[in-house]
């Protein structure tokens, strides 16, 4: 049986028809109508996870595993306020992420009645589309309902993805299950035309091939977004800068070449994909005054990354990219190769050198030694934002999964936690201190597996922060900036039932990595590498430091 609200039950109707099959749910009476239903629904599975702000991030880690969007419920109140780290994440990263918020009355709203705060709009510009549903009294009330909730999950897939919140106001009696089947909702679809790219060949198509050094610039990429080779004629006439985020099977070390040389700059550069990690990439491309900077993804947004931005392709990214290499095979004159040819000597050599530095016992020979023993079939390995995802630009011969949209510490562990419930694969975490310890909740539920693996990295601190030039002057650095603190995450995993281990030096590192490699572990295990924050700033120094002596 089904709840007696019109609202809730022409709500759950629609989300089953637009496919979706997973939700995180948090506790609350006021949503418990909605709750009821999605578990009373035999075509979505229910997630329980009780802190909402960890909760909007496990929906998250499935959306990025599924490549289908995901709904997190909340109740009234402040609970709604919690997901917008987790919403505003998946703006970025371009998630289709369904948020719905039970709320009281409007009637209640600012009268001192309990958990009542203004919940239209509350995730601002984060989110696609905002709706609140009327609570239906009337066909036309209905018909209002019904056309709203459309719109909200429409808004979820236009010209790419995103997070939409859907608002459900909810009277008493809430605990009523009375109705026997959900309604035939009206199911509301949208075509788009067929693209015909060659009507971009003046502006686009006969600048790139007139260029004489093109350049390619992958940003964060999930790789169910390219999934062909087609493309594989236009990588190999144009140079391709792109970092673990990519979905790549080898890292380009352009972040060490900047560090120490300054290559020829692009006349051409196409970008694709999000968020790049590297200030030096960016500041690089910013130079580039005169060259022609092409943005190309689906939605059509004015991101200037590079602040010289002359167009934008609207379209699914991989088929332009392939449309654009059949272009290049049939054109008579290819672009000059000797721009890439430079550009493919110097990532050789930084290739060459993140080979063969052996870091002393550190946070960057934890990674090094973690990716170096990743075996096939490679797992899915989450990093977390600071010194994490540095790390893994460097040693990652594998796409990576980092909350790069917004690039905040919060949420990466319940990222990844909930990654690992919708996969039978083996999900690794590599996340700071501060970062685990801000997002120790993900780690409160019962239903993780023995697949969640962490390499926990404990400097004591932000270590980011002394790498920070001019900070060091600073008293307050260590204390109230980096956050310093001596605490281990050994009393954290024994209360959530985490296998833990421990390393303070090489030998014992290498023995926990032996041990959170194996297979066959029933609960998730955790890794704790306690190093010393200047140790760790003074390998990673001495990693850009020593390209140039080469």
């Amino acid at each position: 049986m089904f709840s007696s609200k019109d609202n809730v039950n022409s709500l759950t109707a629609l989300l089953v028809a637009y496919g979706i099959r997973h939700a995180v749910v948090c506790p609350g009476s006021r949503n418990a109508p909605i709750v009821h239903n999605l578990n009373e629904c035999p075509d979505i599975v229910c997630h329980p996870v009780t802190d909402e702000r960890s909760a909007g991030f496990y929906a998250l880690g499935m959306a990025q595993a599924l490549a289908q969007p995901v709904a997190v419920c909340v109740t009234s109140g402040t609970a709604l306020l919690n997901l917008q780290p987790a919403v505003a994440e998946a703006w970025y990263q371009h998630l289709p992420l369904v948020v719905i918020s039970a709320d009281r009355p409007q009637q209640w709203i600012g009268q001192l009645d309990g958990q009542t705060l203004p919940q239209p709009d509350a995730l601002g510009r984060f989110v696609r589309k905002a709706v609140t549903l009327p609570e239906p009294r009337d066909d036309e009330e209905r018909w209002y309902c019904n056309r709203l909730i459309n719109e909200a999950l429409l808004a979820m897939d236009d010209r790419g993805s995103g997070p939409v919140h859907i608002n459900v106001p909810i009277s008493e009696p809430l605990f009523q299950f009375t109705v026997g089947q959900l309604p035939q909702e009206r199911v509301i679809t949208r075509f788009s035309p067929p693209e015909d790219y060659d009507c971009l060949r003046p502006a686009f198509v006969d600048a790139f091939l007139s260029a004489s050094r093109p350049m390619i610039v992958f940003g964060q990429s999930s790789p169910h977004d390219f999934a062909g080779d087609d493309g594989d004629y236009l990588y190999s006439h144009v140079i391709v800068l792109h970092e673990a985020l990519a979905p790549f099977p080898s890292i380009s070390h352009f972040d060490e070449v900047l560090s120490s040389l300054t290559p020829p700059l692009p006349d051409f550069v196409i970008y694709v994909g999000g968020a790049i990690v590297s200030k030096r990439l960016k500041a690089f491309l910013r130079t580039a005054r005169n060259a022609q900077v092409w943005r190309v993804g689906p939605t059509g947004w004015v991101e200037d990354t590079f602040q010289n931005l002359r167009g934008i392709v609207v379209g699914d990214a991989e088929f332009v990219l392939n449309s654009l290499s059949h272009k290049l095979k049939n054109h008579p004159n290819a672009p000059a190769m000797e721009y890439r040819r430079q550009w493919l000597h110097l990532l050789k050599q930084a290739a060459d050198h993140a080979r063969s530095y052996e870091p002393p016992y550190s946070q960057m020979m934890a990674v090094r030694q973690l990716e170096q023993r990743l075996s096939q079939p490679l797992p899915i390995v989450h990093y977390a934002n600071s010194t994490a995802i540095r790390l893994a630009n460097i040693y990652a011969s594998h796409h990576v999964w980092c909350n790069r949209g917004v690039n905040g510490i919060e949420g990466s562990l319940s990222t990844a936690a909930g990654f690992s419930l919708v996969t039978s694969e083996k999900v690794f975490c590599v996340i700071g201190d501060l970062s685990f310890f801000y997002d120790q909740n993900a780690l409160w539920n019962q239903q993780l597996r023995g697949n969640l693996r962490i390499l926990l990295l404990n400097n004591g601190k932000g270590g980011i922060f002394n790498m920070l030039r001019g900070l060091e002057q600073s008293p307050a650095r260590d204390r109230l900036v980096a956050a310093q603190h001596h605490t281990t995450a050994e009393g954290i995993c024994r209360q959530n039932d985490i296998y833990y281990q421990q390393a303070t030096n090489a030998e014992e590192l290498q023995q926990g990595l032996d041990l959170l490699l194996q297979e066959g572990f029933s609960r998730p295990m955790l890794l704790e590498v306690l190093t010393d924050a200047t140790c760790d700033e003074q390998a990673f120094r001495e990693y850009y430091l020593s390209i140039k002596k080469r």
